[in-house]
Parts: C-alpha cells; sequence; structure tokens
C-alpha cells in the first residue's frame, strides 16, 4: 500500500463502500470487474489506493473477504460477513446488509456527537460572557464604586476577585483550557478515545440506559445481519458479542450463549437471558415458533433505532434550555449585584 499506513475507515464510509460494492453484485458483475469499476470512479488518493490493494490481491487469487483485510482498513466483522456472504452464495444480500448496518451505526454515532455539540458551544459563549464581565466590566465598576466612596460587596466582589485572580493566573487557566480541549479531541476523534468514552457513558448513571439500549439495538441489528447470511444461532452470538461494548448487555449475551450451548432453542434463550425487554421477548417467542425470529430481529433493531433518536432528541430539548437559564441566573446576578447598590448610591447623592 505504498508504505503507508491508511488508518480505519469510519462507518459512513464502510456504508458507502458497502453499498456501491452490492450494486456491482446486482448489477451480474463478479469481484474482479466489481472492484475495478468502484476504482475507476474512486475520486480521493486513499480510496484509490485501497481497491487497487484489493483489486491486486484478487488477482493473486486470494478470496475476496481476505483481499479487504490485507488492506488494513476494514473491521473483523466486516471481513467476517463477508467471508460468510461468499460461502453461503449470498454475498449481495449480505453487502446491503453490511450498509444498512453502517448507516445505523453511523447515524448514532451522529446523534451522540450532536447532542454533545451544541451543549458545548452554549457553555463555551455563555462562559466567555461570564469571564468578561468578570475581568473587564467588574473592575470598571468597582472604579465608579471607590469614586463615590464605596465599594463593591457581596456576590460581585467575590466575582470580581475571581477575575482578578483568573489575571493573576492566566497561564494556568489556558493551560487547563488546552488540557481540555486535548480531551476533547482524544475522546470524541481518535478510536481509543471513543472507546473509553462510551465505556464511562455506559456506567454514567445518566447515560447508562441510553448506551444500553444502543448497544441492545447493535446486537438485535447483528443477530439478524448474521442469521440471514445461515449462521447458526451459537455462531451468531458468538460473532456479535464482538461487537457489543456495553458490559450489561455483554453479560446477557455470554449468558444467552450459555443456554444455547446447553441445549435450550435460541429463542427461549434470548427471552430467558432477559436482553430484551418484556415486549421484545413476546415477540421473539411468537417468532420463534413460526421460524422468523431473523426477521423479528430486524423490527427490533429497528424500533431501538427509534427509541435512541428519540432519547436523544429529548436530552438535548432539556439540555440546551437548561443551561441557557442556569448561565443566565449567572450573568443576571452578577449585573444585579452591582446595578442595586449603584443605583441606592445615585439615588442617595440625588
Amino acid at each position: 500500500m505504498n508504505g503507508k499506513k491508511q488508518k480505519k475507515l469510519n462507518y459512513e464510509e464502510l456504508a458507502l463502500f458497502c453499498e456501491q460494492f452490492a450494486m456491482t453484485l446486482d448489477a451480474g458483475l463478479n469481484h474482479m470487474d466489481g472492484i475495478s469499476v468502484m476504482l475507476e470512479d474512486a475520486m480521493s488518493e486513499d480510496g484509490k489506493v485501497i481497491l487497487e490493494t484489493i483489486l491486486g490481491k484478487l488477482h493473486e487469487g486470494l478470496r475476496l473477504n481476505e483481499s479487504m483485510e490485507a488492506t488494513g482498513v476494514f473491521p473483523k466483522y466486516c471481513l467476517d460477513m463477508i467471508r460468510i456472504g461468499e460461502t453461503s452464495g449470498k454475498l449481495d444480500e449480505v453487502m446491503h446488509s453490511l450498509s444498512f448496518h453502517y448507516t445505523r451505526e453511523q447515524n448514532i454515532s451522529e446523534g451522540i456527537k450532536n447532542s454533545l455539540k451544541y451543549p458545548f458551544i452554549i457553555i463555551g459563549m455563555m462562559f466567555i460572557v461570564i469571564l468578561v464581565l468578570v475581568i473587564k466590566v467588574l473592575p470598571i465598576f468597582n472604579q465608579v464604586f471607590v469614586q463615590l466612596g464605596s465599594e463593591m460587596t457581596g456576590f460581585s466582589r467575590s466575582m470580581m476577585q475571581f477575575g482578578s485572580m483568573i489575571g493573576t493566573y492566566s497561564v494556568v487557566f489556558i493551560s487547563i483550557l488546552i488540557v481540555l480541549i486535548s480531551l476533547y479531541w482524544f475522546f470524541l476523534r481518535t478510536e481509543n478515545g471513543k472507546a473509553k468514552f462510551a465505556s464511562f457513558c455506559s456506567r454514567f448513571f445518566l447515560t447508562r440506559a441510553l448506551y444500553e439500549k444502543i448497544a441492545v439495538g447493535r446486537f438485535a441489528s447483528g443477530m439478524a445481519l448474521t442469521l440471514n447470511a445461515g449462521l447458526r444461532p451459537e455462531e451468531s452470538l458468538e460473532m456479535v458479542a464482538t461487537m457489543v461494548d456495553n458490559e450489561t448487555v455483554s453479560a446477557k449475551i455470554a449468558n444467552c450463549l450459555e443456554l444455547v450451548r446447553q441445549g435450550h432453542s435460541f429463542s427461549a434463550s434470548l427471552v430467558e437471558a432477559g436482553i430484551f425487554n418484556n415486549l421484545y421477548s413476546r415477540m421473539i417467542a411468537v417468532s420463534g415458533k413460526s421460524g422468523t425470529v431473523d426477521k423479528a430481529l430486524e423490527k427490533i433493531a429497528t424500533k431501538y433505532d427509534e427509541e435512541v433518536d428519540s432519547r436523544i432528541s429529548n436530552i438535548i430539548s432539556i439540555l440546551e434550555p437548561t443551561l441557557v437559564i442556569v448561565f443566565s441566573i449567572v450573568v443576571c446576578m452578577i449585573l444585579l449585584s452591582v446595578m442595586l447598590p449603584l443605583m441606592s448610591i445615585m439615588t442617595s447623592i440625588g
């Protein structure tokens, strides 16, 4: 790969690759012709390098999943599913399913990112307003009080002293700000950081329920995909378990896998493990009798998508006005603590 290490593809890029390759398969092209067509349309240099590597490995006689693995940019789950699709003769269906799966993951990732972005912007703007007040505005008012033979007291004096401290130790505060920005970049822009952030949110009491829903929805989507590809329930559980990064859900999946290995039916094991709520567990139980568990899991994954979107929207709708109200109260307290005594002095002078 020209000696240059390629970074892992993100969810959006994976979804686009899978969808484009699925379209070439639908058109009746074989693997090599499909990759060749995609290479002709590739716009970025990195994309061309990836497709050239895949095509070169295919010409050497490697299977598609092995050729893609040689690029080092595709996740293990994607490669495993493509291997299964090749073996079962359902590669076109698998590629369409993978495209849908990674589109879903991208939507969840963007939803979480957006839910954090706007509150941080509001916090940043209001924090700047407060800093300007305590560093620049309050000292001016204090000079006015001194000229009138008085001085600032109470809350306004404390805030002015805080502003003075910020000015004195500005280097320290700037260093802290740089550290915070670096942490933000690490947790939301790097793979290791994202994993640590997800692990924290899955334990934090305010976000625990949301991340558990995300993990269960990811499990349902992955199980539907692997079962549709022709895997046995035990194999599907083993593969999908590696996708779930929530300890609570992972423990339930492990319990379900153990029940299946003991000879219990797949649907009964899902119900007994308690992975889904009562309504979805009933759907699984009924679908198990009719042999349509994969279809039920697809519907459940879609429902969890909707629930996650709704939960994120609710968090944003509550968080944003709450932050605005809190910071507005702080600003008002600063201004009132200065203006009311000043008005009183001016009245007595008049």
